[in-house]
């Protein structure tokens, strides 16, 4: 049985994003970005089996080609390192363009992770192939997975950050895990 950490690359990146910008600090170039470093000092101590980033698929929008075209590139390079690193990328969903009639302006939704992230996990628990899992997202609507997997005998780490923890999934889970800010800016191999 192992010990599995999944994470949502999005809400990741999201949090990231958000904690760089109330610092004004440029946001990190992923995939420059030392994620492998950053779990290793948070999660030190703890043996991982098997490391997972999961991401929704770009896919090219007719009302944007180059935006699309540079974001498929960006996830191409991530997936790169990431992989090098050590994690295993699974891409699912999708990531759809839509015009915000409001704002008039073009908007990019990922779609479909959680679901893929929450099947994976239940999945796992009824397989009996985790003991563990560390859970790298702030999404609450994994909080019905959760439940589930704890339910058969299963702990489940949430792993969030200072900067606006999940109430709902710390309470949800075995344990809470918190990175900090000053952890995130250290790992940005783009200050360096």
């Amino acid at each position: 049985m192992e010990r599995i950490l999944l994470i949502d690359g999005e809400n990741l990146k999201g949090k990231i994003k958000s904690v760089f910008h109330e610092a004004d600090k440029k946001r990190p170039i992923w995939h420059a970005y030392d994620f492998l470093g950053l779990f290793n000092k948070i999660l030190s101590g703890m043996r991982m089996d098997k490391k997972v980033f999961y991401f929704a698929r770009v896919t090219e929008h007719t009302e944007s080609k180059e935006k699309s075209k540079q974001l498929i590139e960006e996830q191409r390079l991530l997936k790169t390192r990431l992989e090098s690193q050590g994690f295993e990328v699974i891409l699912s969903g999708r990531v759809r363009g839509y015009v915000d009639e409001k704002h008039k302006s073009l908007i990019f939704k990922e779609k479909g992770v959680d679901v893929r992230i929450a099947v994976d996990m239940v999945t796992m628990a009824c397989d009996g192939t985790v003991k563990e899992i560390i859970l790298g997202s702030s999404d609450s609507d994994l909080q019905p997975a959760i439940k589930e997997v704890r339910n058969r005998g299963i702990s489940c780490i949430y792993l969030g950050f200072e900067a606006q923890p999940n109430k709902g999934m710390t309470f949800t889970t075995n344990k809470t895990i918190l990175i900090r800010n000053s952890e995130l800016f250290e790992f940005d191999r783009t200050l360096v």
